[in-house]
């Protein structure tokens, strides 16, 4: 069969993206704070577009006039006529030698304690930051230029916990120095504040901590040597059988290990907190719930009216000033619509589900209900991608607190009665039960599930085991706290 390249026509249906319509849609998904940004950004780059500056009745006045006679004397009063002077003659006979002498002369020097000084809380302050605080003590130490300079490449060498990240001989070759002159100078910054900094893993920083506070034990130095994995499991069995010594023994060890700092840069910590500006507030007021959108802040846009009236002058503009401004004012009037549909829309999907998780705003968290998108969806006649966009990085703010709009949408557990609950509201549960349980003899996944199923919730054990690891609750074998006799520990001292 011969080749041959033929030519035919084709009829379609095919969605094409606008670029409107992607900005429409991309608007839908944006968070509060990304909106205002998008809304800076328009802007800036619309000339068409301006922020409308809405004043209360009242607040536009007229400058107040001063006007100053000859003289010195007051202004004439309403409805008198005012000396007809023109401003050059005002202007000349102004006494400007006393002028000056009382209005921009410095006061004399015990006037300056009348004054009211400058609140410290205005005053910005900064966070004292780990190296900062390992820079000064280093300062303070009194060393010479090298070992200065040796201790400035440890401390820029220490990652956020305070460990040190950069080999010895890494360090001595950059600073053109022997290693046993950095492990010296190493030495050094680990006597430094906070105990068990500049440590190059975990058993030397615990190891520096006892150090610091002058506790020497064999057998907490032996666990941390040789037993952190079976310390982290909790086998206490184990270590007592390697190191020959009592189980209670062992126990006391592991709480005085417990209260060492694995992170000594952890308190100098210097991020900052990231707010959360919620979306929506959910007031109840008498037996009904109140949705009001969180516009503080969020700039009022409108058509800039100097276009539009060249738009509809008299007289006629160049063919591509007239296309220019037409272009914008198309975009302007499409970003406006487009931020009212988002707004209108984000209502609707709150009222939505505020009608299905009445009883959650009413009674918290354990009547919380099974939720779709396809519900939601049925429910305002839209689409589930619109749903999915309009919930996305938004916050709510309710009575019972602050929650992402996605929590709401979680799959359902049944129950025996055939009804289903929020799977939310079983980790509720599980995290109750949890807290509730006798620490030294913990329950197993095994037997949450059979407790929740005793409160007529089915659930299975690996399921119980997922939601747990949501939780970040750990398994029973580390939950658990073995029963010993509080003692002291042989050998232990104090220097």
């Amino acid at each position: 069969m011969a080749l041959e390249i033929r030519q035919s026509l084709k009829l379609a249906q095919t969605l094409i993206m606008t670029q409107k319509l992607q900005q429409a849609i991309k608007l839908l998904q944006l968070s509060r704070m990304e909106l205002v940004g998008e809304i800076n950004l328009a802007l800036e780059t619309n000339p068409v577009l301006e922020e409308s500056e809405e004043l209360e009745e009242g607040a536009r006045q007229e400058p107040e006039v001063l006007a100053f006679s000859q003289n010195g004397e007051p202004p004439a009063a309403e409805g008198e006529a005012a000396p007809a002077e023109d401003s050059r003659s005002t202007l000349e006979g102004w006494d400007w030698d006393r002028f000056l002498q009382e209005r921009l002369m410095l006061p004399p020097m015990g006037e300056f304690e009348e004054k009211e000084a400058l609140p410290f809380e205005n005053l910005n302050a900064q966070k004292t930051t780990l190296k900062s605080h390992l820079m000064w003590q280093l300062r303070m130490a009194d060393l010479p230029e090298t070992a200065l300079a040796i201790g400035e490449l440890i401390i820029g060498n220490l990652d956020r916990d305070g460990y040190l990240m950069a080999t010895v001989e890494e360090i001595a070759q950059e600073a053109g120095v022997t290693p046993a002159r950095v492990e010296e100078v190493l030495r050094m910054v680990q006597s430094f504040d906070p105990p068990g900094v500049a440590a190059r893993d975990l058993k030397e920083c615990l190891t520096l901590q006892l150090e610091a506070q002058g506790f020497h034990d064999p057998l907490v130095v032996a666990i941390i040597q040789n037993h952190l994995l079976n310390l982290a499991n909790r086998n206490y069995p184990a270590i007592a059988r390697d190191l020959k010594a009592p189980l209670e023994k062992v126990a006391a060890a592991a709480q005085v290990i417990s209260r060492l700092e694995p992170k000594p840069g952890r308190g100098f910590d210097t991020e900052e907190p990231e707010y959360i500006h919620p979306d929506i507030h959910v007031e109840k007021v008498g037996s009904d719930y109140v949705i009001r959108l969180n516009e503080d802040g969020l700039p009022k846009l409108r058509v800039n009216t100097y276009y539009l009236e060249a738009l509809r002058g008299p007289e006629k503009l160049p063919d591509g000033v007239k296309s220019y401004i037409q272009k914008h004012l198309d975009n302007a009037l499409w970003f406006i619509r487009s931020i009212h549909q988002r707004q209108k829309t984000l209502y609707k999907v709150t009222e939505s589900i505020i009608r299905f998780q009445r009883d959650f705003l009413d009674r918290g968290l354990s009547q919380l209900k099974p939720l779709t998108l396809r519900q939601v969806a049925e429910d305002v006649q839209m689409h589930e991608s619109t749903i999915s966009r309009v919930t996305t990085n938004k916050y709510i703010d309710t009575p019972q607190g602050v929650f992402d709009l996605k929590f709401f949408f979680n799959s359902g557990i049944n129950l025996t009665l055939g009804d289903q609950i929020a799977s939310e509201s079983v980790k509720e549960k599980i995290r109750q039960i949890v807290q509730s349980e006798n620490a030294e003899k913990p329950l197993s996944d095994q037997e949450i599930a059979d407790i929740l199923r005793r409160q007529d919730v089915l659930i299975a054990r690996r399921t119980v085991a997922k939601y747990r690891g949501m939780l970040g609750v750990l398994s029973s074998s580390k939950r658990k706290r073995p029963s010993y006799r509080r003692k002291g520990l042989s050998g232990a001292s104090a220097s």
